[in-house]
């Protein structure tokens, strides 16, 4: 019988029909419930993955198996996973004073992505290549702090006088802006704008997101008594001043910085 089983494998290889008996046998694997993952590595080891069922049979060997996340997760968090085995396992934590957490980047980033395109491959990319940037911007975010406090009080001294006189600047939540790119703070339709100049290597543009932000708020902000009521006025941002926000402040950048070398770090 394996005589017989080996002599029809050789026959289907040269008359290059092999791959049916292949897929034949992936979907038999495939009908067992639960799937056991062992066969599964076995069979990529010993053969070609169709190409219909391959997404599906990494998805399951990669995620799954490490059980980093089960495929009943949001895709949100299967696409961190995702990215997790390719990078964060290989790499210790960057900048710890920072503290920077992968997944407050890419999870935020990837809700964003996947409302704006269908494409998971697209989302993907698009997301680990963001979360990269932030990744390289964490030894500058002290320079966007700066950088945020300095044009505030230039652009509006009473406002930032008034969270200076409440002890309420270190409140705001900057890091987490700019380590999410402001995905989950402002709407589908505003991020992408800002998206723009982050992925043309202009980083600095999430200060100036940051002060049009709060310079937006400024009404509900003077009438805070303390830190914690300005933190509620910056986390409660009403829909129709999202665009309005992203727009100033891609004109306050255009019209302070310089685009074609706006760089955090001078080398």
């Amino acid at each position: 019988m394996a005589d017989e089983r080996n002599f029809r494998s050789s026959y289907y290889e040269k008359v290059g029909c092999r791959g049916v008996e292949e897929k034949k046998s992936l979907e038999i694997l495939m009908k067992e419930k639960p799937w056991d993952r062992v066969k599964l590595k076995q069979f990529c080891l010993r053969f070609m993955v169709p190409a219909a069922y391959r997404n599906l049979v990494w998805k399951v060997l990669l995620v799954d198996m490490l059980e980093l996340v089960d495929m009943s997760a949001p895709r949100t968090q299967i696409l961190l996973a995702m990215w997790l085995l390719e990078n964060e396992e290989r790499k210790p934590p960057l900048f710890p004073e920072t503290n920077f957490n992968s997944a407050d980047t890419f999870i935020p980033i990837a809700k964003t992505l996947v409302e704006l395109y269908d494409n998971e491959v697209d989302v993907y990319w698009i997301c680990k290549s963001l979360t990269e940037i932030v990744r390289g911007m964490q030894k500058d975010v002290l320079k966007l702090k700066e950088g945020f406090q300095s044009m505030l009080e230039k652009e509006d001294v009473e406002l930032f006088n008034h969270l200076v006189e409440i002890n309420a600047l270190d409140v705001l939540p900057l890091t987490k802006w700019f380590n999410c790119c402001f995905a989950g703070v402002l709407d589908d339709t505003s991020l992408p704008k800002i998206w723009d100049k982050v992925c043309s290597g202009a980083p600095k543009i999430l200060s100036f997101v940051a002060v049009m932000l709060v310079i937006t708020l400024r009404r509900s902000i003077l009438k805070a008594a303390n830190g914690d009521e300005v933190l509620k006025c910056v986390l409660e941002i009403p829909e129709q001043c999202e665009e309005v926000v992203a727009n100033k402040a891609i004109e306050l950048w255009q019209y302070g910085a310089q685009p074609q070398s706006d760089q955090l770090a001078k080398k």
